[in-house]
């Protein structure tokens, strides 16, 4: 696992960008004293932790795919959190909130409510059930590290077992438990002890490190994992990416359906984290679709409210309603109405749009463009991309984290993950136009710091 060094020496490789290194403070000194001043403010304010505080700007407004900084400055989001899909401040979005808020802004979790009731359907109707007993079936939550915890809790009761199988490298969320089965060294820092059982293995984007060279690397991380399965005999559930989303690398091909196919053998449930890759970001509405394996559970969360409001869903296949006399969730917005006709919004748009599609057709153009520039500029060892969600990643963090900076200064945000990789996720919403400008920033960005 890549250790984040946290010593303002250069970008720890990890989830996201650092904010303790001279380039931040090089950044934040050169905004205006207003700005300079409202920073402060904040740092007065909150906790410090890595990855955030200090922060780099003041936003006042959002809207589509700029942020909006207090001083005026619009920026293309790249980054958003993941939560952005359709953009920010979709019409149809604050519309349906602003219709629930007048009619039941909050329920009870002891009552139903309609959009909840009806957001379960759409999710299970999504993972291809009909509306029979034997249905996938659905828990919310305000978060998605909520979510992930609400799947280990279920997979011990389902199986009796306690031990969870994880990826090193891979995030889950914040919380305990979600760091327990995280593998970021930055989350898990200073944390322990840790959830009990949790065991990790490579990704399989990291496998031939351990695993030989030969093409064959990530069979063998298969085979080590069925092994695993195998011995332990008393693992619950396998969680995973099934992309790795800091630095947008699909599995190798047929990596996941040999671990499915291990998991169902040895009696261990297969959760599947698409907090960030879900709801169209890869080209498909699940990101699961293109890695030729179905999981037991299925999480998802971040764009799931639209950019608007938060909320998370736990998603379970047929003979998994086991928990009856267990308390998997029951948080006080389990069933917001307000999430829920965010959600349901959010799932519109992204249908009657066509998403899915135009992301496939201009994440295609953007790659090609991307894949260009390897080999021709210095530096860039390579270009990926899922739909429109794609990545560049240079030899140097140093100069990743340059760019960053270059970049934003032009008006284009992006996260940095693992310490090298330029991570572009903008809204699938977004204007062939304004994805070429978004590209002609980040070329002079690499130009300026070649």
């Amino acid at each position: 696992m890549h250790q984040a060094t946290g010593n303002g020496e250069g970008p720890d490789r990890s989830e996201g960008d650092v904010n303790a290194t001279p380039a931040r403070a090089a950044w934040i000194e050169a905004r205006p004293a207003e700005t300079r001043a409202l920073l402060a403010r904040d740092a007065d304010l909150f906790l410090h932790q890595a990855l955030s505080t200090p922060c780099l700007d003041v936003v006042a407004g959002a809207e589509g795919i700029y942020l909006i900084m207090e001083d005026g400055r619009r920026v293309m989001d790249f980054h958003g959190n993941s939560v952005h899909q359709i953009g920010y401040a979709h019409p149809a979005v604050l519309a349906a909130v602003s219709g629930q808020m007048a009619r039941l802004p909050f329920s009870p979790r002891r009552f139903a409510n309609i959009p909840a009731t009806a957001l379960a359907a759409r999710l299970s109707a999504r993972m291809g059930s009909d509306d029979g007993p034997d249905r996938w079936r659905a828990l919310f939550a305000p978060a998605g590290t909520l979510a992930v915890g609400m799947a280990i809790k279920l997979a011990r009761t389902a199986t009796g077992r306690h031990k969870m199988l994880s990826m090193w490298e891979a995030f889950h969320g914040a919380s305990l438990d979600a760091i327990s089965v995280g593998g970021e060294a930055i989350f898990r820092r200073h944390a322990g002890p840790l959830l009990a059982g949790t065991e990790h293995v490579p990704p399989p984007a990291l496998a031939a490190r351990f695993f030989g060279n030969d093409g064959h690397a990530h069979e063998r991380l298969a085979d080590y994992i069925d092994y695993i399965l195998a011995t332990e005999g008393d693992i619950a559930a396998l969680i995973a990416e099934p992309v790795r989303w800091t630095t947008i690398e699909a599995p190798p091909e047929g990596f996941w359906a040999r671990v499915r196919e291990s998991c169902t053998n040895h009696g261990t449930l297969l959760i599947f984290d698409e907090i960030p890759s879900g709801l169209g970001r890869t080209g498909t509405f699940f990101a699961h679709e293109q890695v030729g394996a179905v999981p037991d559970m299925l999480v998802l969360g971040k764009g799931l409210g639209g950019a608007v409001m938060p909320i998370a869903a736990l998603l379970a296949r047929p003979g998994l309603n086991v928990a009856a006399d267990a308390a998997l969730g029951h948080y006080t917005h389990e069933k917001s109405p307000l999430g829920a006709a965010a959600a349901l919004a959010t799932l519109d748009v992204i249908e009657n749009e066509d998403l899915l599609g135009y992301a496939n057709a201009l994440g295609a153009t953007a790659l090609a463009r991307l894949q260009s520039w390897v080999g021709a500029k210095p530096g860039l060892r390579a270009a990926r991309g899922m739909g429109l969600s794609l990545a560049l990643e240079l030899d140097d963090p140093a100069r990743a984290e340059a760019v960053m900076y270059a970049a934003l200064a032009r008006g284009l945000s992006f996260k940095i993950g693992a310490g090298t990789v330029c991570v572009l996720c903008p809204p699938l919403t977004i204007a062939p136009e304004r994805m070429d400008e978004a590209l002609d920033m980040l070329e002079a960005a690499l130009a300026e710091n070649a």
